[in-house]
């Protein structure tokens, strides 16, 4: 039994094909990614099978016939692998469910508008994850399509960590924190449970990419995480700001910011690429010497850490603590720096392992005598959301 993890973004669509065995479900077979989905963009389509990693520039078509010609694309190449199982399901990535949905669920009209009305709560992901969910429907006719949740993985938070200093009103209305990343939380969370006893205690872990967040976590479970009702919150991002004084917002509409300006300077504009000038890619600043672009790094860290220090605050001490995401796994400077200003929690890094560690495994970076252990854990959002969908459908 095979099934088909997406991730629909505005101009690329992430997929992997994993395949439930007598050891359970297994790492993707198939993955890949199609990018410059966008208006005018040229797509292209990258994959891996069997070990081996295969690229293909798609045909020009017009920009309406992006995604349908890239989705037939992908209903080929799933039927062309040999031994790939029929796809029994299709698993989405859905950035927010909202207070309604807090556990995987198979889509239907009815979910399809109630998580429509989500969009403005994430007007970068959630459009493109649901016209994903349509497109896959259309595409793979008749096979059940399976929405899970970034939110769910900290839908169950203590309330004063859900809670704004605001009305009563407005938060029932659903302006509260709920947290992002929960895919990757709850994959990681699985990881470490696995591989150490220490993991049921007190877990930091660092969700770092182009979005980024640090969650706490005690006995498995997340008790607080630095996103809030947005994808905006906490730390500072590639291109998103991070938190931010609400005042900066109301000075930008004092001077005459309407609404659409601020939330693209808030989402594409500020972040690694804003402060630096140059790029919201990690690995292009570090290769460069302007000073912007190490003020950028620094902050970056700077952010890192203070939201840290906050995490362990509500947790009250701290047993784990895991990197991941695209710079977490590979930024090995990233990870020293932090945990050279977390060192008055009693951290301790192998320089060794922390410099060998490359997000192709999960790798303990601890020194032998650090209070805290550190491990690097390369996260797989699809894997989960596989497995999310086979135990909804009974499939498991």
């Amino acid at each position: 039994m095979a099934i088909l993890a997406v991730n629909a973004g505005s101009s690329s669509l992430k997929f992997s094909v994993h395949v439930r065995g007598p050891q359970g479900m297994r790492a993707g077979v198939l993955v890949g990614a199609f990018t410059g989905l966008q208006p005018e963009g040229q797509p292209l389509m990258s994959w891996t099978f069997e070990g081996q990693c295969h690229q293909e520039v798609l045909p020009a078509v017009g920009d309406e016939a992006l995604r349908p010609a890239a989705l037939k694309r992908l209903q080929q190449l799933v039927a062309g692998c040999a031994h790939l199982p029929p796809i029994a399901a299709v698993a989405h990535r859905v950035v927010h469910g909202g207070k309604q949905f807090t556990h995987s669920v198979r889509v239907d009209d009815e979910v399809l508008q109630a998580l429509q009305a989500l969009c403005p709560l994430a007007p970068l992901h959630q459009p493109s994850n649901l016209a994903g969910i349509r497109a896959f429907a259309l595409a793979f006719e008749g096979v059940p399509q399976v929405a899970c949740f970034d939110t769910a993985f900290h839908a169950h938070m203590p309330q004063l960590h859900q809670r704004f200093a605001l009305p009563e009103a407005m938060h029932q209305q659903g302006l509260r924190r709920y947290g992002f990343h929960g895919l990757s939380y709850q994959f990681i969370m699985a990881q470490l449970q696995a591989c150490s006893e220490r993991a049921q205690g007190r877990v930091l872990m660092a969700h770092l990419g182009n979005g980024a967040s640090v969650c706490a976590a005690v006995q498995g479970l997340s008790v607080a995480t630095s996103m809030g009702y947005s994808a905006l919150d906490g730390l500072m991002m590639g291109t998103r700001s991070g938190t931010l004084d609400p005042g900066v917002v109301l000075a930008l509409m004092a001077q005459g910011w309407d609404h659409d300006r601020i939330e693209n300077l808030l989402y594409k504009q500020s972040g690694l690429l804003g402060v630096s000038g140059l790029s919201a890619d990690m690995r292009t600043l570090r290769a460069s010497v302007q000073p912007q672009a190490q003020l950028a790094i620094d902050l970056f860290v700077h952010r890192l850490v203070r939201e840290s220090g906050a995490m362990v605050a509500c947790m009250q001490g701290l047993d784990v603590l895991a990197f991941s995401g695209g710079i977490g796994e590979h930024d090995a400077a990233l990870r020293a720096h932090t945990v050279q200003q977390l060192q008055w929690l009693g951290v301790r890094l192998d320089a060794s392992a922390n410099a060998q560690a490359r997000g192709d495994a999960v790798v303990a970076i601890h020194a032998a005598d650090s209070a805290v252990q550190v491990w690097v854990v390369p996260t797989d959002e699809g894997r989960v959301a596989a497995q999310e969908a086979a135990a909804l459908l009974g499939l498991d």
